[in-house]
């Protein structure tokens, strides 16, 4: 049914593109150009394919790279495609538009969705940017004032996130020098066997207070248990429903991790409990919970937690897509008040799918905590 929709979905974006664009081409070529989207239709079914077939597994990568960039570049075209012909229907009714005009309007969409999707190609592949937030505690220790936290998620290491990227990830937040490390979920995309040696580098994470992990939706998707091992391997505590006490300088860190929201329906043992994560946390001047989906914040509330660090939305990562993140999470990204609590939201370090951020840059977060004098 998943795959379904989305090739439905998939269709109609590159459909919508074809129909508008290809008439504009030479007649010698543009039998031979919906043939082409078409292919770049099928794709992904068979990148599915490929996976069951160890001995053709090198095709993979380079297939993604295609399926990935032509879902991404004919997205944001059929966007702005939709967009421009909403406008000259309500410019139409105004002002009368002749042939010749609409062609140059509909030639000038598609070079401004080519620049959009090279710009946020660009945006996707750089570096994370270091995105700053003070967290105000109240009755914070001062022990605790000024403490750091850095904070990265969905790196999505995979067919297109290789160990170059990783370790300039890494470069970047250990020159940082933050206290404690938090990893909130989907590391990977695929299996640990062929994505192992891409990973090496999260070895070299280092924080005085630890470097702490809890899983995302996409560990359950790769094999839930060698993740975790290999997450392990690499140096990570990893909390599954778990807590653990830390002490700086006198100051009591209660620091809990609880599993992705939906992993109960793949792993049952798995199912997220925020509430047993935080049971042990009586008597901690902070109580912190990492939960990959935003959707965990009623039960930190409810647990009183102070502040949840959550990934899973990616800002969005692009347009249109960031529009349909409230219909599902709370909150998209940045940091919000959910009655007691703070909850942060992530824009990602990686990304999903195409290679392709617009209007959600991806991020490393310090997030610093401070004492709230309102209180």
């Amino acid at each position: 049914m998943f795959a379904l929709i989305f090739l439905s979905l998939l269709g109609s974006i590159y459909g919508y593109s074809g129909w508008r664009l290809i008439p504009y081409l030479p007649p010698s070529t543009q039998i031979a150009s919906a043939l082409a989207l078409v292919l770049l239709l099928l794709t992904p079914l068979l990148l599915f394919r490929l996976r069951s077939r160890p001995h053709l597994t090198w095709l993979t990568d380079p297939l993604s790279w295609v399926a990935y960039l032509g879902m991404g570049f004919f997205t944001v075209c059929s966007t702005l495609l939709v967009l421009r012909d909403i406008g000259g229907l309500l410019l139409g009714l105004i002002y009368p538009i002749d042939a010749a005009l609409n062609a140059s309007i509909d030639l000038a969409t598609f070079a401004l969705a080519l620049v959009a999707a090279c710009y946020g190609y660009y945006q996707a592949r750089r570096t994370p940017a270091v995105r700053r937030v003070d967290v105000p505690i109240a009755d914070l220790p001062p022990a605790l004032v000024g403490l750091r936290i850095v904070q990265i998620s969905d790196l999505h290491v995979g067919p297109t996130i290789k160990a170059p990227f990783v370790e300039r990830v890494v470069a970047r937040v250990n020159e940082l020098q933050p206290d404690l490390i938090a990893f909130t979920g989907d590391l990977a995309d695929g299996t640990v066997e062929r994505l192992a040696p891409h990973t090496v580098a999260l070895a070299e994470l280092t924080a005085p207070l630890g470097v702490y992990f809890c899983t995302g939706n996409h560990e359950y998707y790769s094999g839930v248990e060698s993740w975790t091992e290999q997450a392990r391997r690499l140096g990570f505590d990893v909390l599954i429903n778990e807590l653990r006490q830390i002490d700086c300088d006198g100051g009591r860190i209660a620091l809990a991790g609880t599993t992705d929201f939906s992993a109960g329906e793949l792993v049952p043992d798995h199912a997220s409990d925020p509430a047993k994560a935080l049971a042990a946390s009586d008597g901690a001047d902070v109580r912190i919970l990492l939960a990959h989906q935003p959707r965990s914040i009623e039960a930190a509330s409810q647990a009183d937690c102070h502040l949840q660090l959550s990934g899973h939305t990616h800002g969005g990562q692009f347009i249109p897509w960031k529009y349909a993140i409230p219909l599902q999470q709370p909150y998209v990204a940045g940091l919000h008040k959910f009655r007691n609590t703070w909850i942060y939201v992530h824009r990602g370090t990686g990304y999903w799918g195409p290679p392709l951020r617009l209007g959600a840059p991806s991020e490393i977060a310090v997030l610093t905590l401070s004492r709230d004098g309102s209180a």
